[in-house]
């Protein structure tokens, strides 16, 4: 029988309209996934292992303006990037996080970094980028992470004393030897206060993987999916309640809805190489690609998702 291995990835969940997303920056949306879609996918493809592909994956986005993470990152009220990302092995179910973090051009590689050279899961703030410069990781100035559209986004919100915004960037894997991976990071909400930790680096929050059950990454209204401990509900509806992907990622959206408000989005991939693609909002940015099956990629709600049938 045939090893599957697949990959997919999100880059975050909104509610806008086609109107509203020109052609030329939903086609700039479709390269920046495209990418960051194949520097997993040929990892997988050369026998590599599912937590390096999820890694590059994310590095991809994160290295890309468009999306909020990493250089995307959205601006605190105090005018500062702060970054949250999580990274977590299906195989062994060791994790590693950072919250908090400046500079660091690459924040799930840090979060890899305290999975693998720490005897810690979580680094937070100054003393998780002491950690990226007592191992080497590339570090950048301010500058580096200040866009101009992320600047707007800031002078709007402060004119309407909002807090805007919830896009995160992740991947989930299965490599051809069983394994499972995924990975979350975020730069966080537009104009929120310097320190606010949202779900993406929370171990069975925003992120969570298992080789026997299932991996998932979320993105969406942070605070709701850390009160309904969203990626673990997956993992948990499929593990003890024995759904299949597709009806644990239907139930975990909608679970305690009377008490827990905000979007819930998602992707995950269980051991037999089926994904979900779940969201409640008008679009996510998507891609997906088995084996050497045709990629699929994708932006709004009505667009086909023919390749999720289960096996």
């Amino acid at each position: 029988m045939e090893n599957k291995w697949v990959i997919a990835i999100h880059g975050g969940a909104e509610n806008q309209s086609k109107e509203e997303l020109s052609e030329t920056k939903q086609a700039a949306y479709e390269q920046g996934l495209e990418n960051a879609l194949m520097a997993g996918w040929h990892i997988l493809k050369n026998g590599g292992n599912a937590l390096d592909a999820v890694e590059a994956a994310v590095n991809s986005m994160e290295n890309n303006p468009l999306f909020n993470a990493g250089k995307g990152g959205s601006l605190t009220s105090a005018h500062t990037t702060e970054f949250d990302a999580a990274i977590m092995d299906g195989k062994t179910m060791q994790a590693g996080a950072v919250a908090g973090v400046q500079h660091v051009k690459n924040p799930i590689t840090l979060a890899r970094a305290v999975m693998e050279q720490s005897k810690h899961v979580m680094l937070v703030g100054p003393g998780a980028e002491e950690f990226a410069r007592d191992h080497h990781l590339e570090l950048k100035a301010d500058a580096y992470f200040l866009t101009d559209e992320k600047e707007k986004s800031l002078k709007e919100a402060k004119k309407e004393a909002s807090v805007t915004g919830h896009d995160t960037v992740g991947a989930v894997a299965l490599d051809m030897h069983g394994n499972l991976a995924a990975a979350t990071s975020t730069g966080g909400l537009v104009n929120q206060l310097p320190g606010r930790v949202g779900d993406s680096p929370i171990i069975g929050s925003g992120v969570y993987a298992n080789n026997d059950v299932v991996a998932v990454s979320c993105t969406g209204d942070g605070e709701g999916i850390m009160r309904s401990n969203v990626a673990h509900e997956v993992y948990a509806l499929m593990k003890y309640k024995g759904l299949p992907l597709k009806e644990a990622a239907k139930e975990a959206m909608t679970i305690y809805r009377d008490r827990i408000e905000g979007d819930r989005n998602f992707i995950a991939v269980d051991p037999t190489g089926n994904v979900e693609f779940s969201f409640e909002t008008s679009l996510m940015f998507r891609a997906c690609k088995r084996n050497d099956e045709p990629t699929y990629l994708a932006l709004w709600r009505e667009e086909e998702d023919s390749w999720e049938k289960e096996e």
